[in-house]
């Protein structure tokens, strides 16, 4: 069993800022309708999805790793 290790989360974090940037640049208007509307979401409802985005990556993750 291959150990987490530092490289993998850089990795993932570079992945992140890949695909955060493609979406912004091929459709910014897009992505500011998302944020306006992000701000006008109630807080529970962020927490819910950020909770259910986290477990999902968990979730993803481990089936990859086993």
């Amino acid at each position: 069993m291959r150990s987490f290790a530092f490289a993998d989360l850089l990795i993932g974090v570079g992945l992140l800022f890949v695909l955060e940037g493609l979406i912004f640049a091929a459709s910014p208007n897009w992505m500011r309708r998302a944020m306006k509307s992000a701000l006008e979401t109630p807080d529970n409802v962020l927490r819910a999805v950020g909770i259910g985005s986290a477990v999902a990556g968990l979730l993803l993750i481990w089936v990859v790793r086993h």
